[in-house]
């Protein structure tokens, strides 16, 4: 048996909508992109969607939208992917790397509160693994700053924190439709807001900051989304209930099989609906492998695994030089997490199995 730890779920439909873009000779930015921009947006709960190339051009356009420049600094979780804070950078501004909660993994407002300084110019929370963070304690903490905050909303499509949808809780969200995520364009972003300024604002600058053809009244990027892009995107959302449910309902079959095993199993806090882009466990102390052997025990039996993520990225070679974070839960993490398949193409079988195998360990 082999279970992938990703598997990108694509059909006839998706096939069939990018048959039709490629007929009608359309294939940049047009009609479609602004369908998808306009259902996505409804469906976040936003009144502003901006579809572009990548999830870091996402995060890049919405920095930048929110005047974040040379000189300015930008709170971020250590414990995320690279591009969270290498958007920072990208703006010639300064990452300040905060630790995360020890249970949900989320950046932690008491660590944001330390790192505020006086040339701080946004938050950006990341809802990490389909879990959204402790919005209303950030929320607060920027207002009482006069901070932007943005949500990095890359792995959490559909997920909720007290009843309302990622993407319509922060000032700015950037979303990613890398194949692995949630839902997929095969690559591509989108960038959520309620304020028709900065929403115009993204869109000038993902068109090389056309405010009209061949009128330059700034310096954009070439970050549009491509209308085969687009199409499968429409196919994906329309799909994207039925997916994150199966998630969900696979990491319950996981908590409960998995319980006892010794393995910490995830945590989802109260008032959210956590998508489970990822299903991450951790290795306690103690534990009876080591994480290399017990990922190698796993992958002798076929079921794939991964580290999200070995290095945090204020210890990344690129930020060594100038961080002096101290992330000890960062630290800790990422010397102890280990991911196990729960995307929706896992079958009752395969949970079975994978269950089976951690308890043959012990």
């Amino acid at each position: 048996m082999k279970i992938p730890i990703a598997r990108p779920l694509v059909g006839e439909e998706e096939v069939g909508a990018v048959s039709r873009v490629l007929r009608s000779g359309m294939l940049a930015q047009g009609s479609v992109v602004t369908e998808f921009e306009s259902r996505f947006a409804d469906y976040c709960g936003a009144a502003y969607a901006v579809g572009v190339n990548s999830g870091t051009a996402a995060l890049h356009a919405a920095l930048l939208a929110a005047g974040v420049g040379p000189g300015d600094s930008v709170v971020v979780p250590a414990f995320t992917f690279f591009a969270t804070a290498s958007s920072v950078s990208m703006c010639g501004a300064t990452p300040l790397f905060a630790d995360v909660d020890p249970r949900t993994f989320n950046i932690d407002p008491d660590s944001v509160r330390a790192l505020i300084r006086p040339d701080t110019r946004a938050v950006i929370g990341v809802h990490l693994f389909g879990q959204p963070f402790d919005v209303d304690a950030v929320r607060a903490l920027c207002d009482d700053h006069g901070l932007v905050l943005i949500e990095d909303a890359a792995q959490a499509h559909g997920a909720e924190y007290r009843g309302k949808r990622v993407g319509s809780l922060a000032d700015l969200a950037c979303f990613s439709f890398y194949p692995t995520k949630n839902m997929t364009t095969g690559e591509g972003g989108m960038v959520t807001t309620d304020d028709d300024a900065l929403a115009a604002r993204v869109r000038l600058l993902s068109n090389h900051g056309q405010s009209e053809k061949y009128l330059h009244s700034a310096i954009g990027y070439n970050y549009r989304m491509t209308n085969i892009a687009a199409a499968i995107g429409l196919v994906q959302l329309d799909r994207l209930e039925g997916f994150n449910e199966r998630r969900i309902e696979n990491a319950r079959y996981l908590d409960r099989n998995l319980a006892g095993t010794g393995l910490v199993t995830p945590y989802a806090a109260p008032g959210v609906r956590h998508v489970y882009h990822q299903y991450v466990v951790r290795l306690p102390a103690g534990y009876l492998l080591a994480r290399d052997a017990f990922m190698s025990a796993l992958a002798e039996a076929g079921i794939g695994t991964a580290v999200h993520y070995p290095i945090p990225v204020n210890r990344q070679p690129v930020y060594q030089s100038g961080s002096t974070s101290s992330c000890p839960v960062a630290d800790d993490l990422a010397a102890s997490v280990v991911s196990l398949p729960v995307h929706p193409s896992v079958t009752g079988e395969e949970l079975a199995y994978i269950c089976d195998t951690v308890r043959g360990l012990q």
